[in-house]
């Protein structure tokens, strides 16, 4: 397998401590490093690299989820406020705002909103 670095220790990780110390987020600011690091993941897998839509940035979510906590991604999401993939869009529109991310003009927060089901998406593997 490829290995992976987080953003966590690194200066973006500084700059959003820093940034969230002084304007509170809206999620736990470990959403944020889950959803940059499976952004990273997701690009990595891309061949050639390119604009990911939202239902491929969806998908490396879940993928990047499912890897990292196995059948607690679920619980470890939701422990984040992270119950959709509305949220999910919610934070990427933050990392957008906040410069991390680019977006083509298109892109809308409304095309994380027919995402997956978290329970379809993160349980159902572990009970088949």
């Amino acid at each position: 397998g490829q290995s992976f670095m987080s953003v966590r220790n690194s200066e973006e990780a500084e700059w959003l401590f820093k940034h969230f110390a002084k304007h509170p987020p809206r999620y736990d600011l470990e959403a944020y490093f889950f959803v940059l690091d499976a952004l990273h993941f997701t690009l990595k897998q891309l061949k050639p690299l390119r604009h990911l839509e939202a239902r491929e940035l969806l998908e490396g979510l879940r993928q990047f989820g499912l890897k990292s906590f196995g059948p607690m991604s679920r619980s470890v999401l939701e422990h984040w406020g992270i119950f959709s993939c509305e949220d999910f869009g919610k934070i990427v529109f933050d990392l957008v705002r906040l410069g991390f991310i680019g977006k083509k003009e298109d892109d809308s927060i409304s095309d994380f909103k027919e995402g997956f089901s978290f329970k379809e998406a993160f349980d159902l593997p572990y009970h088949k």
